[in-house]
């Protein structure tokens, strides 16, 4: 069910820690937003709202993330 109300100020940031852990795995495996999108079934811009913070991915997206990268979905929560 959507919420009525914008998340809290905390819930904002962490959602940016997050996309900056996800943006610096790619890069580490020398990966382009686009070939991570494409192997997720996303358009990178969608793709590039998550690194960015932007968006709230479902769980099943932050998994297919993961995996194109090649790291546990863990790593990228920390």
């Amino acid at each position: 069910m959507p919420r009525s109300t914008p998340p809290d100020t905390w819930v904002l940031n962490r959602r940016r820690q997050i996309g900056d852990q996800i943006r610096a795995a790619r890069l580490y495996a020398n990966l382009t937003q686009e070939a991570v999108a494409n192997q997720i079934g996303m358009d990178r811009p969608s793709y590039n709202r998550i690194e960015q913070g932007h968006v709230s991915p479902l769980l099943d997206t932050l998994l297919l993330v993961a995996d194109a990268i090649g790291v546990d979905l863990a790593d990228l929560m920390r």
